[in-house]
């Protein structure tokens, strides 16, 4: 297959915008699976994917297509995953297109997500091709999804495809498209080898599987290849394609996309965006874009039982090799014991590694509270960063605290606008922007602390907006904020699990809100349980768990009242020396009101 006959493309679209079923008709049409294999989502391999119905690990298929008039053509459609937490994965998949369809549903119109994507794409000089999904739905308005994708994305949509994925209708328009409009790539099969990794799993029998784009040269089975960020060498044992299962070639040339295996034991070593050369005869220049991955959001991960803490460290490392995007490094808790400290992309990211955890390991696992990375500066040290608030210097060493901050994006229906608006300010965001996209939809645009939306934004602005509204941000920069460390005393001992830098005007709220939650939660002991919050020494929330109430005096019909007192005596004594030494088990549900924590 000559180059010009290739054309590599993606698919981009908000979440639930029909992404995937779009995939499966491209797939259904181009025979590229038997109809006794298809099922729904075909290529989202794990339950959880379909469970929640979003890409987690994106999977690429290799498609021929034969037009009614003309030769045979190779489409590659390179998957995206399809959430903000996996921006960077999305941008290396663009870089290895020439073309993206952009999926936009007849109901919903632009969302937070078909923004940042459209923008990932103009980044990479895609050729963009509008298509507007769900038409068979009886409330569709393609019209005014039209007039949105040209005022808001400034992309000409006089043309865009019209398209019900559920039914089948427009996907061999959308293949007609793909072939007259996503120019071929190019590419010199004679110059050096360079090739773009831009994503990579673990078999556990062959190591890792890296998917790569050949922009120049060939790669074939025997080739010693290089890792242009690493150094490292490897010999090729089998290149080929993905249609969508493994499938060995002879060797792949420029403009081609498919996997390389080559005995490579770290997933770490096949960092997404490094560039592959030969060995022998390297290339002179790595490709652009590429950078480690930084994790933006941590939190504690802890066996609900201690003897379990060696299975989750191999566990933790068995799913590194699938995934190594996360992070985690041991600590000890006073109150949890043993553990890790994880670092994560996102939110959802740090929920799908949990649940992970536990279904596929078979685990039972504490969360802490999700915190952001901050930097300290501390007094005759420099700045520090700070990952864990527990860890946080004593106040009368720190100069400043520098907390990230997020250019956030949020689509809304224009009647919610107010409450929007309510909910962006208690959370100490900066307007930047708002506009109206048409009557029924406006776009705001706000910079806001990461650390605000880590806990229930998410799910305030969708019961705010009955479900409407779609959010995206990206990393902006660090600003200086008056935080000031929480922490949660039980009987006048700090549960470094639970502490939380907080801003300093909602820190009376916060606290009290929590020890009022968490009274509720932890079981009634033989002795009274004494609930503070404090910002350093100076205690401002407090509750108290009633002790629970033996009755002494029970065995004493009548008689004279000083056996009652004596028994109620020796009860009070007992009591206070247990209250000394007695430890108070905090259950996992008080762990969880930090998740779950509401305004003050």
């Amino acid at each position: 297959m000559t180059i010009a006959h290739i054309r590599n493309f993606s698919i981009i679209a908000h979440i639930d915008h029909g992404k995937s079923t779009l995939a499966d008709r491209l797939l259904e049409v181009t025979e590229t699976i038997p109809a006794r294999e298809m099922r729904d989502q075909v290529l989202d391999q794990m339950d959880l994917e379909r469970e929640r119905g979003i890409t987690i690990k994106a999977q690429s298929a290799c498609m021929k297509y034969q037009p009614q008039e003309g030769e045979p053509y190779i489409l590659n459609l390179i998957d995206t995953p399809g959430h903000v937490d996996f921006t960077y994965e999305v941008s290396r998949s663009l870089a290895a297109c020439e073309g993206a369809l952009l999926l936009v549903d007849a109901v919903q119109g632009v969302q937070a997500q078909t923004l940042a994507n459209a923008y990932l794409a103009s980044e990479n000089h895609l050729t963009v091709i509008p298509v507007i999904n769900k038409i068979d739905l009886p409330n569709a308005d393609p019209d005014r999804i039209k007039r949105q994708i040209e005022e808001v994305l400034g992309i000409e949509a006089g043309d865009a495809i019209l398209a019900s994925a559920k039914l089948g209708s427009g996907v061999r328009e959308i293949l007609s498209a793909i072939i007259a409009r996503i120019p071929a790539p190019r590419g010199n099969p004679e110059a050096p080898c360079k090739a773009l990794i831009f994503d990579s799993w673990f078999d556990t029998y062959r190591g890792v599987v890296a998917l790569i784009r050949m922009f120049d040269g060939e790669v074939r089975q025997g080739t010693v290849i290089q890792l242009m960020s690493s150094g490292k060498c490897f010999e090729v044992e089998e290149v080929g394609i993905l249609r969508p299962k493994l499938t060995p070639l002879p060797q792949l040339s420029a403009g081609e996309v498919g996997y390389l295996i080559a005995g490579i034991k770290q997933v770490g070593d096949t960092e997404v965006g490094d560039t592959i050369t030969e060995a022998g005869r390297p290339d002179a220049g790595a490709l652009p874009g590429y950078k480690n991955l930084k994790p933006m959001v941590f939190c504690g991960l802890y066996p609900t039982e201690n003897s379990q803490f060696e299975s989750l460290r191999a566990s933790l490392e068995k799913l590194r090799l699938n995934d190594s995007s996360f992070t985690y490094e041991p600590e000890t808790s006073l109150a949890l014991g043993f553990g890790f400290r994880c670092g994560f992309l996102g939110l959802l990211h740090m929920e799908i590694v949990k649940e992970r955890l536990e279904r596929e390991f078979s685990l039972s696992l504490i969360t802490t509270a999700p915190t952001v990375v901050y930097q300290v500066a501390v007094r005759g040290q420099g700045t520090v960063r700070i990952e864990n608030p527990a860890c946080m210097p004593s106040p009368q060493e720190i100069e400043e605290i520098r907390e990230p901050y997020v250019l956030a994006t949020i689509v809304t229906p224009a009647d919610s606008v107010g409450a929007v608006f309510q909910l962006l300010q208690d959370r100490r965001g900066i307007q930047k922007s708002f506009e109206y996209l048409d009557e029924r939809t406006a776009i705001l645009t706000y910079e806001i602390p990461l650390n605000e939306i880590m806990h229930n934004f998410f799910d305030r602005l969708k019961s705010l907006t009955r479900g409407y509204a779609s959010l995206d941000y990206e990393p902006l920069d660090w600003r200086t904020g008056d935080l000031v460390k929480l922490d949660i005393l039980v009987n006048g001992e700090a549960v470094d699990a639970l502490s939380l830098l907080v801003p300093r005007e909602k820190a009376y709220y916060l606290g009290r809100d929590m020890v009022q939650r968490m009274r509720e939660v932890i079981p009634r002991q033989l002795f009274e349980v004494v609930l503070q919050a404090a910002v350093g020494s100076r205690i401002i929330a407090r509750e108290s768990i009633k002790a629970l109430r033996k009755n002494v005096t029970a065995k004493c019909y009548g008689g004279d009242i000083t056996r009652k007192r004596k028994l109620l005596e020796k009860q009070r004594e007992g009591k206070k020396r247990m209250k000394q030494v007695g430890r108070v088990e905090i259950p996992q549900e008080a762990f969880m009101v930090l998740l779950q924590r509401q305004e003050g």
